[in-house]
């Protein structure tokens, strides 16, 4: 019998953070095609760069809901520009 605030559920997306999550993927599928160095710049519409600021920077977004590939992230202080960071490369992404 499970007790109140035991087990390991995993918290659903809203349709925001869900549509953030499926922009994320993107990116990382395609900054594989485009990583030299160990960096990659993807551009993603204005809306959906704005989608995924808003899942990393303003929802409180668990942890667990972030693609696993990306370790860390953050915005580019004085840019509209984010960067996400994976085992392989720096990714940036910009709005375009």
């Amino acid at each position: 019998m499970l007790q109140s605030g035991s087990g390991s559920r995993k918290m659903e997306p809203n349709l925001h953070q869900a549509q953030g999550i499926n922009h994320m993927n993107r990116v990382l599928a395609y900054a594989r095609f485009v990583t030299e160095n160990g960096r990659a710049t993807v551009h993603l519409t204005g809306e959906d760069w704005s989608v995924v600021a808003d899942t990393l920077f303003h929802m409180e977004t668990p942890r667990e809901l972030v693609p696993e590939a990306i370790t860390a992230w953050r915005l580019v202080p004085g840019e509209r520009a984010m960067e996400l960071t994976t085992a392989d490369a720096v990714i940036r992404v910009e709005p375009f």
